[in-house]
């Protein structure tokens, strides 16, 4: 594997704010008049004190993401924007007007069901976008397994261009960040997950990644740790430290070896110290990785002999 990955610092996924936005009369012709001269945008108005407002908005937010970036979306708050409202014609909200090329082309108003809100984008925007996430997703993986981290970084970050909060495009980014040797941004590329996808394995396997990851002086001790242990082969914390700092030097089958000891030898010790530990190896390394399934084989022997 390569010490040094150049990584450009310039791969960052973009914010939600690019997609959708908050607007006020000032800013109106460069948030929508301009911007719809690129792709449509929809313009939202609304109110805090609106029922059906707080039902359309998330729904709207919904399908500009589900739309690839095709449309934008353009909240404005009418009681403090009056003035662009009046000269929309805005009698109630919710309302939503479509710019294309500068101009309104359609709109409508209440809070309609997703499907019809589907439709109304296709109807202004075109046909729908073929989704290839999959597709991406699967090619992403794949140079990330070939240890292509420029091009999994390319395909991870262009996939987060329409789906700023998709957890596997979040989790292969982070992994391309700290096998570059940028830990501070696998970090911020994992503080853009939603707090609902914690659990996610593409998240917790590269948060277990970074901090397994993150002390690389781990690899300078591996020759003073097998030291120890060759001096007393029932020193078992010595035998974890050392699993840990050969997964830091790259060596994962030497690191699974060394926790499979400590279990062979006293399966117990330190409240399971070994098994957990192991296990957070196997979510680090991803649950397809050639070291995970042979660890896991190696795991089970154990086990259940």
């Amino acid at each position: 594997m390569n010490d040094q990955i150049p990584l450009s610092g310039e791969i960052t996924p973009p914010p939600a704010g690019d997609l959708i936005k908050e607007s006020s009369s000032s800013t109106f012709i460069a948030d929508v008049v301009e911007a719809s001269r690129e792709r449509v945008v929809l313009v939202d108005f609304w109110a805090p004190w609106c029922g059906p407002c707080k039902q359309l908005t998330p729904m709207l937010e919904k399908a500009v993401h589900a739309a690839n970036g095709r449309v934008a979306l353009v909240k404005i708050n009418v009681d403090e924007n009056q003035a662009v409202a009046g000269q929309l014609g805005v009698k109630s909200i919710p309302a939503v007007f479509a710019f294309k090329d500068g101009q309104p082309v359609d709109g409508f108003m209440g809070a309609l069901p997703e499907s019809e809100i589907a439709e109304f984008i296709t109807r202004v925007a075109g046909d729908p976008v073929v989704d290839r996430s999959e597709e991406i997703l699967e090619a992403a993986n794949g140079a990330l397994a070939a240890e292509d981290y420029q091009s999994a970084a390319q395909l991870f970050a262009g996939m987060l261009q329409s789906a700023p909060t998709n957890p596997d495009a979040i989790g292969g980014l982070a992994r391309c960040y700290l096998a570059g040797g940028h830990p501070d941004k696998a970090t911020e590329t994992l503080a853009l997950a939603d707090e609902n996808d914690a659990d996610h394995p593409a998240i917790a396997g590269a948060r277990a990644a970074l901090e397994l990851g993150g002390n690389p002086e781990l690899a300078s001790e591996v020759p003073a740790l097998q030291a120890k242990v060759e001096a007393n082969e029932n020193d078992f914390q010595a035998r974890l430290d050392l699993a840990i700092a050969l997964n830091a030097s790259g060596d994962r089958e030497a690191a699974t070896d060394a926790l499979v000891e400590i279990l062979i030898r006293k399966r117990d010790w330190n409240e399971d110290a070994a098994r957990l530990q192991l296990l957070q190896f196997f979510e680090a390394w991803g649950q397809t990785d050639e070291a995970t399934v042979s660890g896991r084989r190696k795991l089970s022997s154990v086990l259940f002999s």
